[in-house]
């Protein structure tokens, strides 16, 4: 893959046909290390052919796939939950309405 990246950035920056070590120097330029027999392997199957082609002749192949998304899962069945819920939400409720304490001790009611 990051050959033929390599190889379509070329492209994109003008050069019609990259050789090996256009693609190479392309990589590298990244930090890249390019494997010679693939990059020769993808050099050597695009000899002559028009990039603008190869990409609509693929265009046209991954339609078939289909790219629509299948939709989210379902969701969960939410019946007669509501009334524990409710409940959980009573007592939360209670407990924080504990009475108001002095925080060093004091009985004396004043505020501080």
């Amino acid at each position: 893959m990051k050959h033929v990246a390599g190889y379509l950035l070329c492209v994109l920056g003008g050069n019609e046909s990259p050789s090996a070590a256009d693609v190479t120097k392309a990589l590298s330029s990244v930090g890249i290390e390019a494997d010679a027999d693939a990059l020769g392997r993808l050099i050597s199957d695009m000899e002559g052919k028009d990039i603008g082609e190869l990409l609509e002749t693929g265009k046209g192949m991954l339609a078939k796939f289909g790219g629509g998304g299948g939709g989210g899962g379902g969701g969960g069945g939410g019946g007669g939950g509501d009334a524990a819920e409710e409940e959980e939400e009573k007592v939360e409720e209670e407990e924080m309405e504990a009475p108001a304490v002095d925080m060093f001790g004091g009985d004396d009611g004043g505020d501080y």
